[in-house]
Formats: C-alpha cells, structure tokens, sequence
C-alpha cells in the first residue's frame, strides 16, 4: 500500500489559501496526497481593508472570509492551531495542539508589525495588522469621541481629539484618509466642533507612499492636506507614552499631548519564520531566501509564498514586494512546482513575477494609480483608480470564495455603504423602504397575470397565432420605415404612410444600423404633433432572432403553439408569483427576458416600457416585504447551502 505524501501549508493569508485552493484542485484526482493547511484563526482577514473597518465605512465581516466555506467540499483539511517550531530534519510542523508531519512545506505564515525598537511604541499605540486590530481600534476612536463630547476642559478635549499615524506608506496612508473622512460625521453625532481634532500623519520618508511617482506622492499630499490632515515627514519618532508622542525632525525632538497613536510604520516575518534562521537561510526583515523555483536555498522541500519570501528575480535589484499581487503570483508558482514534483510530472516553474501597479485609496470616495504593464505604467484619475481597485478585489474574491464573496462584497462597499462614503458618492447605497415597492410588484403582477389570461382567451392553446402576431408587427414597422421621407440626415426621418382607404401618418425617429447586427428602430404611428405616449413603438431589430423565428418557429404549426403554451404559462405564472412575492428576484429576472424578447420581436409601445422598469426596481428582495419570500427563501437557503456542490461551487449568498 502506497504512503501518502503530505502537502503542509502554514498560514491561511492570502498566499496561503491561494495555495492550497491550486493545489487542491490541480491534485484532487490523486487519493494518495494529503493536504492540510494550519492557521490560528477559523478565517482569513483582508488586510487591505483593515483601514476600511477601523474608520468604520464597511462591517467588520466584510473583511473575514471563513476557512470553511472557502474549503467546502475540497481536499483540503484545516487545522485551527498554532504554529510554534518547525522540526525541518524529521520534517515535522510542531503546533501547540498536535504534529504535522510534512514530504512538502509551504511557509506562508504572513507579517506582523515591526516597532524599531521605538520605546512605548508596542505598548501605548494601536497596530493595524489584524482583524482584531481592526475592531479595537474602530471601537476606540468612536469611544474617544464619546467620552470627548462630555469633556469640559478644553485643553483636555483637544488632546483626547489628538491623532497621529506613524507611517506614510499604504496602510498609513489609507488608515489616515480613512480617518479623515470619518472625523465630520464623528464630529456631527456627537456635537464636536472639527477643529477641535488634529490629524497627523508622520514618517522618516521625504514624501508619502514613495512606490508611486513623485506626481502621485504630490497628489496624496494634496488629498490629505485638504481634508485637514498635517503631514510631518522627514520626522521619526523617538517615544511614545500613554498621553504623548516624541518626535525628532533633523536635530529637533519635540514632545506632543496626543490621545491616539496608530502604527502603521512596517512589517517583519512571524515569530515562527524568524525562528527557522538557525535552519533556512533567513535574509532582511526575517524573510526566507529562496531559489528561482521559489525553494528555499536550505531545504528544497521548502517552499515559500507571500510576504515571508526573499527573492530578487532575474534582472531586477530589489526583492519582490511584500503585496498581495506577488501572493497571488507566488502562490501560483509554489503550486504548480510542488505538483511537479510530488506526481513527477511536468518541468519545475522558474519565478518571474509581472506586476501590475499600485492603488492607494485615500477615504472611501478619493484614490491615486500607477498602473499598466513592466516599463509602460500610467496614472490613473481617481474615479477610474477607485473602479480598478474594486475590481481588482472582485477578482480575487472570485479566486477565493466565488459568488458568495462577489456579492457580499459588492454589498458593503456600494448597497450598505455609511454616510455616502463611496467613489460613487453613495448613489447605489439602498435609502429606500422595501414596502415602498409592495404596489409595484402587485401591478405589475397583475398586469402579466391579465396578459396570459387575454392570450388563453384569444386561443393561444389552439391556434397557431405567431405568424399574425410578429407579422402584423413587421408589417407596420415597414409600412413606416419604407414609405419614410427624410427630412434630417443619416437615421432621423419623418414620413406618411397610406393603409388602405385610410391615412395613416407615420413618423421615423430613429432607423439605426449598428454594423449589421442589430438595428434600433423608434417610431409614432402618427404624425409628431398628433402623437401620444401609447403611439411610440421602439424595437430592436436582430437579424439573427429574425431568421431563428422564420426558419424554425413561424413554418410549424406545432413549434408555434409550443412557443404560445410557453408564453401563455410563463406570463401567468410571473403574474400569480409577483402577486404572491415568491421567487421575486427570478421572476422580475424572467419578466425582463420576455420584455427583451418582445423588443426583439414585435417591439414594445413606449406605454409599455414601465413593465421593464418595474421588472428592474422589484429584481432584489422586493417579495420579502409582504411576501411569501420572507418565509420560503430562508428555509430554502438553509437547505441549499448544505448541498456538497452547491458549497463547493459557492453558489450562495450569506
């Protein structure tokens, strides 16, 4: 009987639960090999946006993804413990709870926050690297300006309302403009005049965040500044007490009453990475050195991704960046070489990582970018580098949790969004009340409910009435279209047409081609003066619908009844399903399917296009107000987010 061979993973940050997803999935055909991965937390944390939760913007379980959603239904064990000593001659992982004998390791154990020695640093200020340092710091500053508003000595309220953030770099940066953009409405709640609070940001550097150009840098500083933040840079800190901060400036140390310190001046490996300097060759910062195949130079069973990796690629000067571009990069890479190896299939992968920029957000609503591809970098403005941050989080977020993740996120940083703090100004964020759209849903049930009744009433279960439907339709479109005499260029025209003994004045408004594929055609079916809201028709004539209706539907009797039972029964059932508020959000989804159906077919009057925009407005949890929803889709949900495929596909919401 073959041993298994065991694949470890320490750690669940982002290169870690990037790893074992690539392997589990790139493995999940060999029974023989095991992989579990270790870390002391039952989830993993999105460090970028600690910043977010620490100003209070978004929730904090918008930054927590759960290990065992993300693992559901893959080979991949989890193990809650706590690493503390690697055994690298009897391979062993050593935990405060069990062993965990390895053939492969993976050491992605992640940073923590590094205090150069500052005294008072480690004691008296609040680090912002942890999904905990997130939320006492968020409690904090709002219990500050609690105990602030009722503090009568002036002298005293300033100081509490005192706040400085050491480092200039990505997170200090986020976390002041964060905070800068949280002060106004901490000020408003609790009735405290704005500048009553001093916002600093402080660091050696000579300017903030020196991976962007020198513009960049300019632009950030103009951000900041703006919001009324005080930037001392060039300046280090010497000490930190519980009611001050020590600054040297050149040869100048002077002392501030501060209320709160927030560090966020650099990282260094974990106490256990740092523990391995006596086997592994360990380089600045307590980062690993590592071959091109990303192995460490020691053990070349060890291999190493994320921020506890020290390589300097082919070319290059300086080490890879400790960001999560190069975890995802790196992750890859690890995977695809330890499966080389352990299956002895396929060449090991040399490490040459491409990156793709930088994003700094600055508040919710203000952010700079350099970004493109090696050598042919641009900026962005801040709306476009807001977008690309976002996106460029949804798509890792697809990688690790789908759907699920996709559209939780999407929820708190746009639909739940606080006090508008968004680059969109708050306008997606959701003000209205669900009720408000209880009448809508009933009429526009009602009126698909009337719909298919009138069609059954017609005979529509037993005569063919498609070719005089969608003719009679085309009929009158060309009876415009063709008899039209231009009087404004290109697709604007007006025409009258003769139907008969009658006159019947048609007016073309629009009769655009788009390159062939489709045609946008708007017209009244009467002159312009004389025309109502219920004379606009507007279609979308698509040549390839139109031929799939000549040749395969409208030559059958049979098919065109078939088409007629589907109509019929898909109308009354959206109508009794809206009326009731069961399955709303599918519903609405099918109703805007017949609609666009339609447009492509017959066209719709403009009297009509109110059924598209209620079929948009009652799309999202319009049936859990007065609803059957309220009662089904939770019974529902529980049982569906126990399926084994279901889970591990993500296809869920929480």
């Amino acid at each position: 009987m073959a041993m298994t061979k065991k694949i470890v993973i320490i750690g669940a940050g982002y290169a870690g639960i990037l790893t074992a997803k690539k392997l589990a999935k790139r493995l999940r055909k060999y029974n023989d090999i095991s992989i579990t991965i270790i870390d002391k937390k039952p989830f993993h944390t999105m460090l970028t946006e600690l910043h977010e939760v620490a100003a209070n913007r978004v929730d904090e379980d918008s930054i927590r993804i759960s290990l065992k959603k993300v693992f559901a239904g893959r080979k991949v064990e989890v193990k809650l413990d706590t690493v503390t000593s690697i055994d690298f001659n009897k391979q062993d992982v050593i935990g405060q709870y069990e062993s965990y004998p390895y053939d492969y390791l993976v050491i992605s154990a992640g940073s923590k926050p590094t205090f150069f020695g500052v005294q008072g640093a480690e004691e008296y200020s609040f680090p912002l690297w942890s999904y905990e340092d997130a939320i006492i710091l968020r409690d904090h500053i709002h219990t500050i300006f609690r105990k602030a508003s009722c503090e009568i000595n002036e002298i005293e309220r300033r100081r509490m309302l005192t706040f400085y953030v050491v480092g200039a770099g990505f997170t200090g940066v986020e976390m002041i403009g964060e905070l800068a953009e949280y002060v106004p409405i901490l000020c408003e709640k609790f009735d405290i005049e704005r500048n009553d609070v001093t916002l600093v940001n402080v660091d050696g550097l000579s300017r903030p965040i020196p991976n962007l150009p020198q513009k960049l840098s300019e632009k950030v500083t103009n951000r900041l500044e703006k919001m009324g933040v005080k930037l001392q840079l060039k300046t280090t800190v010497s000490s930190i007490g519980s009611d001050y901060i020590e600054l040297k400036t050149e040869n100048k140390i002077t002392k501030n009453t501060v209320g709160t310190v927030i560090w966020a001046a650099g990282i260094q490996s974990t106490d256990i990475v740092q523990s391995s300097a006596s086997s592994l060759e360990i380089a600045r910062g307590g980062r690993i050195q590592l071959d091109s195949f990303l192995r460490s130079t020691k053990a070349p069973n060890v291999f190493v991704a994320g921020d506890n990796m020290y390589y300097v690629p082919e070319g290059e000067e300086h080490p890879v960046p400790q960001m999560v571009e190069n975890c995802e990069q790196s992750a890859d890479v690890v995977a695809h070489n330890i499966v080389s190896a352990v299956t002895g299939k396929g060449e090991m992968e040399v490490y040459k990582p491409s990156f793709h920029g930088v994003m700094v957000s600055i508040g919710g609503r203000y952010g700079v970018a350099y970004v493109g591809l090696p050598k042919h970098f641009f900026s962005l403005p801040s709306f476009l580098a807001m977008f690309a941050k976002h996106f460029i989080n949804i798509i890792y977020f697809i990688q690790v949790l789908g759907w699920n993740k996709v559209f939780s996120y999407v929820k708190h940083e746009f639909f739940t969004i606080r006090n508008c703090r968004s680059f969109v100004g708050g306008h997606f964020s959701n003000r209205t009340p669900s009720f408000l759209l209880v009448a809508l849903r009933l009429w526009l049930g009602a009126v698909w409910l009337f719909e298919g009744v009138m069609k059954i009433v017609e005979g529509w279960f037993n005569t063919p009435k498609l070719t005089e439907f969608f003719g009679g339709a085309n009929t009158w479109y060309n009876s415009i279209l063709n008899a039209a005499v231009p009087t404004v260029a290109d697709s604007v025209s007006s025409a009258t047409v003769q139907n008969g003994a009658a006159d019947a004045v048609g007016t073309v408004l629009i009769n655009f081609n788009f390159l062939g594929l489709f045609k946008v055609i708007f017209v009244s079916g009467k002159a312009l003066e004389n025309s109502t809201l219920s004379d606009y028709a507007f279609r979308l004539d698509v040549p390839l619908m139109n031929w799939f209706t000549n040749h395969l539907i409208l030559p059958y009797d049979n098919i065109q009844i078939i088409m007629q039972v589907f109509i019929v029964v898909a109308e009354i059932a959206i109508g009794l399903a809206l009326i009731g508020g069961l399955f709303t959000t599918l519903c609405a989804a099918f109703s805007l399917v017949l609609q666009f159906m339609f447009v492509c077919t017959t066209g719709l009057y403009l009297g009509t296009f109110w059924m598209i925009f209620a079929g948009i407005a009652v799309l999202i949890g319009a049936g859990r107000t007065f609803g059957l929803d309220y009662y089904v889709l939770p019974s529902l949900k529980k049982h569906w987010k126990k399926l084994n495929i279901i889970r591990k596909l993500y296809f869920y919401n929480d």
